[in-house]
């Protein structure tokens, strides 16, 4: 048994800065999957939005970000998260972050402008915002004495009291694989936090890493915490289209910046599907591009910003017309061909202001949570805002509210399993999960499709638990029993809406109800 202050599930920017947080006072082990700089934190391109320009307002962020959740935002979430906004940019700077610099601004700082945003309020290192931010504080994490890393360990479950014979103990670690040794390791803390990030990897498309496969949902869920909102899965709208390029996401910001988005033959559609054409939220751009690829028969769509000056896009977005320029695409010339993707997940583990679970010792921030701030479709730029908010929470109150942690801790039983004999059997069932989730689970839904995706999950599930059961755990099985997990809460989440509401767009549901709710499930209720 392993015993730390506190353990940390995620490296993400939720995970990282929750951890420097801590450290000057508690120690801290840091669990990843891969490396420190493997995460979803890390491929996000367009920046962090916060009320920094005095001609910007609290006020006008918190209505920006109403609007886009679709009436289901908490306004409690909201304005802590967007009041806290500013505080949590000058703690990034005040680590070293080089935000794009701006003499012109009153703030020193360049803020674009994303869809969805009435303001220019998203401050960012040009056009690869987390890269730099998750570089700079990975820096720091690997300095500090008091945080321990496990690169290549993957938690296989949680250590809850009430399933080890300790009624009302709450969470007291995890069992986490070492995957280089393939040892199953005890992790004892009295606090636990999840920061393990999104559910991208359930659907056959997305822009999510290899990483991002709801293992925060699946292990808070089997420890017995609520989830919420798992229906709302946000499609980025422009994920880049070419047979060599994997999950490569084109900014929000391309479009914030001018970016047209137009069909093979030049002509423009988004006028034709919102009034803020090419400058509306996500959910609407996404199935707009999905209505004209099913109407024309297309594979992608074009998005267009050659009419903006070359060194305008050297600036802005350099690592977008790098990484299209190695695939032969020359952006100050060409438009970019474009499919939408799946891409950031809206509901998760239900949380309080504090980042606290159902469970007592168990916090959960970042994509992993359902905080209340998104509702039913993400504002763009709030994730990040989020993250760094919550994990200031989190660690606040960790740090007023000791606990006890575990004398000792049962280690991990294999004394009745053997060496898989099949592994083809995880690898098919992998496949065919993401790619029915994609088809009857997608941008548009039908009762008939998510049922015929309830009736595969149950017969995947049943495989799954019986391989589990029988074989020792690997990698590869710890995330398929996690996905088919993520992937039973989103399908029971969608099959409770009646109504099509942001992310969530039924055609037997097409109407939005009067009065928004949230769907929340509860573990041990009978399926639905």
């Amino acid at each position: 048994m392993i015993a730390f202050d506190v353990l940390i599930l995620g490296s993400g920017l939720a995970g990282q800065s929750l951890a420097l947080r801590l450290a000057d006072k508690l120690k801290v082990a840091l669990i990843t999957k891969r490396t420190l700089e493997d995460s979803a934190s890390a491929w996000a391109q367009g920046g962090i939005a916060a009320v920094l320009d005095p001609a910007d307002s609290t006020e006008a962020h918190v209505a920006d970000t109403h609007t886009a959740g679709a009436g289901l935002c908490s306004d409690e979430a909201t304005r802590h998260v967007v009041e806290n906004g500013p505080r949590a940019i000058r703690w990034l700077i005040d680590h070293g972050v080089a935000f794009t610099p701006d003499t012109s601004s009153a703030i020193g700082y360049h803020l674009t402008r994303e869809g969805g945003h009435g303001q220019r309020r998203v401050i960012h290192v040009a056009d690869a915002t987390g890269a730099a931010v998750q570089a700079t504080l990975t820096e720091q994490v690997r300095a500090h004495p008091n945080i321990s890393i496990f690169e290549q360990h993957i938690a296989v479950d949680l250590i809850v009291g009430d399933k080890i014979g300790r009624p009302g103990d709450g969470c007291l670690g995890a069992y986490v694989l070492d995957i280089a040794s393939d040892e199953v390791r005890t992790f004892a803390a009295p606090h636990t936090v999840l920061a393990t990030g999104g559910t991208g990897k359930v659907y056959l498309y997305t822009t999510n890493p290899d990483t991002a496969t709801g293992d925060g949902v699946a292990m808070a869920w089997r420890a017995g915490c609520r989830v919420a909102n798992m229906e709302f899965i946000q499609f980025h709208p422009t994920c880049l289209y070419h047979p060599q390029a994997k999950s490569f996401l084109i900014s929000e910001a391309v479009r914030g910046e001018g970016g047209l988005l137009r069909r093979p033959d030049g002509s423009r559609f988004m006028p034709e599907h919102d009034p803020r054409e090419e400058l509306a939220p996500r959910d609407v751009v996404a199935r707009a591009i999905d209505f004209e690829m099913k109407k024309h028969g297309l594979d992608c769509v074009f998005l267009d910003i050659s009419h903006k000056p070359a060194d305008f896009l050297k600036t802005h977005f350099p690592n977008i017309l790098a990484r299209c320029a190695e695939l032969g695409i020359d952006i100050t010339r060409q438009p970019i061909p474009v499919v939408p993707a799946a891409h950031y997940s809206c509901g998760g583990i239900m949380t309080d202001l504090h980042a606290r679970t159902d469970v007592p010792g168990l916090h959960a921030v970042g994509e992993s949570a359902c905080t209340g701030l998104h509702g039913a479709n993400r504002l763009a730029s709030n994730s990040l805002l989020e993250c760094l908010v919550f994990s200031e929470a989190a660690a606040d109150d960790i740090l007023k509210t000791p606990r006890r942690g575990a004398d000792s801790l049962p280690q991990w039983d294999e004394s009745r399993v053997t060496d898989a004999d099949e592994a083809i059997v995880i690898s098919h069932n992998w496949d065919e999960l993401r790619r029915f989730m994609w088809d009857y689970v997608g941008i548009v839904r039908t009762n008939k499709r998510l049922q015929r995706a309830q009736h595969r999950i149950r017969l995947l599930a049943r495989e799954i638990d019986e391989f589990y059961s029988h074989f020792r755990i690997s990698n590869d099985l710890i995330e398929l029993r996690n996905l088919v997990v993520t992937a039973d809460l989103i399908v029971r989440s969608a099959l409770k809406r009646k109504e099509s509401r942001g992310l969530h767009f039924s055609r037997d549901y097409p109407e939005t109800q009067p009065k928004a709710r949230n769907t929340v499930i509860r573990p041990g209720r009978i399926r639905s």
